[in-house]
């Protein structure tokens, strides 16, 4: 019985996941862990309240596929809770948040898990299929009020309260507005009473004609017309008994139908007929109503029209069966005498696209139990439904019973049909042919045994293409055939060096030295075309030799003409070619001087030993106003150099602000922020010492110049910026008599927030300098003009939880028995 249960359990869920397929949420997506005790249990006890048998519960289950993995982690849930002493049958009840939380912490059950679980309630709140056609009467958008605004039909019946409007034109004119009187009549001036009660509008309209042609003469010749017309219209009684949703008496229009009816009461209920709907009038059925040829049909050919008085009865139904699985609307079903299984198979739309259409498995009641039977699909137009059959369509299995695979060097790979005798060589024939790269010495086939293990047997395809020998396919076979470049290293050659676009090429047969040169762009300007080395593989190199050679080098000489200086030189496969420099070529070297100096703008260096004074006095010197402290070197990363004259002044605010947030995070818990970290590493400034460097030109301070340098000799400097953990930071005026405290009380003072001891300050010319400490005694560094003052971040504490306190509690204690201990 246990593991009936489960099955149910899985069922259900699974049957939870079909009904919603439709829905946005992806109830797949539910995780057994996720779950509660109480949830499982929970579901436990809807899966015993459903009712279904063990045979159509094991039916289910192997078709909705639930995964294995999940149904593991159930069973073993449903295991463990079946063990517990509370009864499966006893209710549950709901924690309240007080109880789900102790000592501060709250139940285990997540707000996600809280989430899926809503979704099993809601998916269990419709997991027993609707009654085909119970939506149509509870469809607010289809009322079936009827068009009072059409002319009258010919067989309505006219009756008491009815208004007929009577308008005589011609020789004569009249106009009678008359209502119908309790007895049925309408009186006429001049004509008198006419009885039309329980006459149809075309017979009264007749009637009346007659009766007007004795007083006006001229309907006789024409003269004089007359139009009849029905005005209001009345009301009528009618009552809905039996199996109704709403039963009652109901006032309606004397225009309304049956339908009109249904749909104010609400139609049929639970166990209401939907195929057997009775019109009686005067104690005798005049019409039987089968919606199902509405709903099935669109044709409304029974659905009279009422009169007043008219009794609707809905009997019980006679035979219901459900339909559920691979067909396009599952649902319960009402069959009638003499329908057959392939009528039910209509009413829900047929099979789906994967449905198992060889047959049906039907869960049917015996008078003691109930059993399990196939209906086959010869047997549909004759198998007749039983009340309380249950039909399961099945989905097909996911295999192929004729396909075969070739894949690799044919001109068509992909699946085929794997016909009855087919080889492989008819298959290679069908493929369209082997390319011409395949390799012939062997193929494979991938072949699943009896048991679905695989098995590879190879062939010689030299052999099966000659008709020597073949193989006979089998189904899911899969064919590979290999190309010969898809068993060796991708054949290239390489040319690096002095040519426009140094790269790897695709080797080719017979390529020589100039075509890799011409493939590369040419020669550039610098290129020595007579003195290129190519370097090639050794395949047998004596590895156990000591002076074993591991490369062969040639040396090979092109004119500029791309034609080789001697005998042809002819590539082979992962040779590498080497184009050198000319001798003695150089690039000319540019490096930018500005600020105050006389000339200022690029120059070019004109010898190795072109150094900082040396540009100095090309530009014309310095100007009278130029700060020599603060003049600066930026030389960029020598893959970053380009022709830029000037440093970006945003580009330097980038920098402090990178280094002051280095300054704060290198101190605290957290670690480093990359990019951060790369802005203050890629910083290319350089402290120089100019007014040194001037003093004695050539010396080690005095650098070389370089490609990109830019040397930058500021005016004179006012201001002194102060930034970071500061009250408020700001830029002071120089004052030399101020020292660097000074200027931190006027940016406010240290925040409390402030590391004192991790202050620094950067120069002018790109050098900075810490704060030193000394025991209890902090020296600060010099104040410069346009200097920078950095006050970094105190890094945060972090607080001592319960469980620190506690473990250091418990350090404290076994130190203390310790010394304890030793003192004894």
């Amino acid at each position: 019985m246990r593991k009936l249960h489960l099955i149910a359990l899985i069922v259900l869920i699974n049957f939870s996941f079909v009904f919603f397929a439709s829905a946005q949420t992806n109830y797949a997506t539910i995780k057994v862990d996720e779950l509660s005790d109480s949830k499982i249990r929970e579901l436990m006890q809807r899966a015993e309240s459903i009712g279904y048998n063990d045979a159509q519960l094991e039916q289910m289950a192997a078709a909705q596929g639930m995964k294995q993995e999940e149904v593991l982690k159930l069973r073993k849930r449903v295991t463990e809770m079946r063990k517990q002493s509370q009864p499966i049958n006893q209710p549950t009840v709901k924690k309240s948040q007080s109880e789900r939380q102790v000592n501060g912490q709250t139940d285990s059950l997540t707000q996600s898990g809280q989430n899926k679980e809503d979704l099993l309630d809601q998916a269990f709140e419709d997991l027993k299929p609707k009654i085909f056609g119970a939506a149509l009467f509870k469809n607010t958008t289809m009322t079936f009020a009827p068009d009072l605004r059409l002319a009258t039909p010919k067989s309505y019946v006219i009756g008491p309260d009815d208004q007929l409007l009577i308008d005589i034109s011609g020789d004569n004119e009249a106009n009678y507005d008359l209502k119908v009187s309790p007895e049925g009549t309408i009186n006429v001036q001049y004509v008198g009473p006419i009885s039309v009660g329980g006459l149809t509008i075309e017979q009264a309209i007749n009637k009346i004609k007659s009766s007007l042609a004795a007083t006006y003469s001229g309907l006789r010749n024409g003269r004089t017309q007359v139009a009849i017309n029905l005005g209001n219209i009345r009301s009528i009684k009618v009552t809905l008994n039996g199996q109704v949703t709403k039963p009652g008496t109901y006032t309606l229009s004397s225009l309304s139908s049956v339908f009109n009816a249904l749909y104010a009461s609400g139609g049929p209920n639970q166990n209401g007929s939907f195929r057997n709907i009775q019109v009686i009038r005067n104690n005798k059925v005049v019409s039987t109503i089968d919606i199902y040829d509405f709903l099935i049909n669109g044709i409304q050919k029974t659905n009279i029209r009422l009169q007043d008085q008219d009794v609707i009865n809905i009997p019980v139904y006679s035979t219901r069966i459900e339909v559920s699985g691979e067909v396009k609307n599952p649902a319960i079903f009402e069959s009638i005498a003499g329908e057959h299984f392939d009528d039910v198979l209509r009413y829900a739309g047929g099979f789906s696209t994967a449905a198992y259409q060889a047959r049906v498995k039907v869960i049917q009641n015996t008078d003691r139990e109930r059993k399990i039977t196939d209906i086959f699909s010869a047997d549909f137009n004759s198998y007749l439904p039983k009340n309380g059959d249950k039909y399961f369509v099945e989905p097909i299995l996911d295999r192929f019973e004729n396909k075969i695979e070739i894949a690799g060097a044919v001109f068509r790979p992909g699946l085929y049909e794997l016909e009855k005798g087919l080889t492989l060589a008819g298959l290679i024939k069908k493929a369209e042919g082997l390319k011409e790269d395949a390799f012939l010495s062997r193929g494979y086939i991938s072949r699943l045994n009896a048991d679905n293990s695989v098995v590879l047997l190879s062939f010689d395809l030299s052999k099966v293409s000659t008709g020597k020998e073949d193989v006979v396919l089998q189904r899911e076979d899969k064919i590979t055939i290999s190309s010969i470049f898809d068993l060796r290293d991708e054949y290239q050659v390489s040319i690096t060096g002095e040519v426009r676009q140094p790269q790897s090429f695709k080797f080719a047969e017979n390529m020589t030295l100039p075509d890799l040169i011409q493939m590369a762009g040419g020669f550039k300007d610098s290129a020595t075309p007579n003195r290129i080395e190519i370097s090639r593989r050794i395949k047998d190199s004596k590895i156990k030799s000591e002076g074993a050679t591991i490369a062969q080098v040639f040396t090979v000489g092109v004119d500029q003409n791309l034609q080789i200086i001697g005998d042809d030189f002819v590539l082979k496969p992962f040779d590498i070619v080497s184009v050198r420099a000319a001798e003695g070529y150089q690039v000319q070297k540019q490096v930018f001087i500005e600020g105050e100096v006389l000339y200022p703008g690029a120059y070019t260096v004109t010898n190795k030993n072109e150094r900082i004074s040396d540009l100095i006095i090309r530009a014309g010197g310095l100007t009278p106003s130029a700060y020599q402290e603060g003049a600066s070197l930026k030389r960029p990363e020598s893959a970053k150099k380009s022709d830029k004259r000037a440093i970006d002044q945003t580009e330097e605010e980038k920098n402090s602000l990178a280094i002051l947030k280095r300054s704060q995070k290198s101190i605290s818990a957290d670690s480093t922020n990359l990019e951060d970290l790369k802005a203050v590493i890629a910083s290319d400034l350089v402290g120089i010492n100019l007014e040194k460097i001037l003093k004695k030109p050539g010396s080690s301070l005095d650098l070389l110049l370089e490609e990109g340098d830019v040397v930058r000799i500021p005016g004179q400097l006012q201001t002194v910026k102060v930034s970071g953990e500061v009250l408020n930071p700001n830029s002071a005026v120089y004052i030399r008599s101020k020292g660097f405290r000074q200027y931190i009380n006027t940016a406010g003072g240290f925040s409390p927030r402030a590391l004192r001891k991790g202050s620094f300050i950067k120069y002018a010319n790109g050098s900075a300098q810490a704060t030193s400490q000394f025991l209890f005694f902090r020296s600060y560094p010099q104040v410069k003009p346009g200097a920078e003052i950095f006050v970094p971040l105190k890094p945060e504490r972090e607080k001592l939880n319960a469980q620190a306190w506690i473990g250091i509690g418990t350090a404290i204690a076994s130190l203390g028995a310790i010394i304890v201990s030793l003192l004894k």
